[in-house]
């Protein structure tokens, strides 16, 4: 059940961090928890483990790394569709 557990909590972040930046995430569900789950290791890196913690996930650094993470994702695929 945890496992099922992360995987919901890692879809929401995903979500938001996609919804924050006015982006969709390529991959639809599949795509916001994969989002959600290097983003809350992409914010814990870069800005430490704090803030209240849900599904095992620091929710402000894990949602700041997802934000971060869609970010460089909508630049890349910008970037691909101007050279084609």
């Amino acid at each position: 059940m945890a496992f099922i557990w992360s995987l919901f909590i890692g879809g929401i972040i995903g979500w938001l961090a996609g919804l924050i930046l006015g982006s969709d995430i390529p991959g639809g569900i599949i795509g916001n928890i994969i989002t959600g789950f290097i983003g809350a290791w992409l914010g814990s890196l870069i800005l430490g483990s704090w803030g209240p913690v849900i599904g095992g996930f620091y929710i402000i650094p894990a949602i700041i790394g997802a934000i971060v993470l869609v970010f460089i994702i909508g630049l890349i695929f910008r970037s691909l569709r101007h050279a084609n």
